[in-house]
């Protein structure tokens, strides 16, 4: 199993997510706003022992295996407060996945967290290609594709926590990150 790495953006930490990340999870994350576009997978209501149970089952198995890579968003001048969520999966059309809570949406913080776990992607994992589906309703998480050069590659029905909706798909290439490629700073091991 290969050690996830913790990296530091100018205004974020990226801790690999824990099964201790799990209250924080579950305070953060059951709101409307930021579930209605994920997947339908996603339980609604949210239960009581959602995020535990998320982490537990889910979570740690598929990153002890290899398949997916998990990070909590963490506000980096108070590293104890925790915003939100961002994953890469090997997954054919879904590589990455990412949710904040409310009240850090609209500051910037998901394209700088998106910055560093591309380059994971793609300079560290050597992956040719990143597809991300978003609800075509979505409109935040379009700006962050638009922005980091992504192109909508085609679109087709999805499944959402708020119903069956149109959702695109954004890719990237590698030679293409790699041209605008933004510096990023790694460090392993716990902070």
């Amino acid at each position: 199993m290969q050690t996830i790495p913790t990296f530091q953006t100018r205004r974020l930490i990226l801790t690999p997510l824990e099964l201790t990340d799990a209250p924080a999870i579950q305070q953060l994350f059951p709101h409307w706003e930021v579930v209605r576009y994920l997947d339908r997978r996603v339980p609604w209501p949210y239960p009581d022992d959602g995020a535990l149970t998320y982490v537990r089952d889910q979570v740690l198995p598929a990153v002890a295996a290899g398949r997916e890579w998990h990070w909590m968003i963490r506000i980096a001048d108070d590293p104890a407060q925790s915003i939100g969520s961002i994953s890469l999966y090997d997954q054919p059309g879904n590589n990455r996945g990412f949710w904040l809570a409310p009240q850090w949406q609209g500051k910037g913080y998901m394209r700088e967290a998106c910055e560093a776990i591309n380059a994971y992607w793609f300079e560290t994992l050597g992956r040719p290609v990143m597809q991300v589906p978003k609800a075509v309703g979505n409109l935040a998480s379009r700006r962050v594709s638009e922005r980091e050069g992504m192109r909508m590659i085609g679109t087709q029905q999805g499944d959402f926590v708020c119903g069956r909706l149109l959702k695109e798909v954004w890719e990237m290439t590698r030679e293409a990150w790699l041209e605008r490629k933004p510096v990023v700073n790694e460090r392993a091991g716990s902070i």
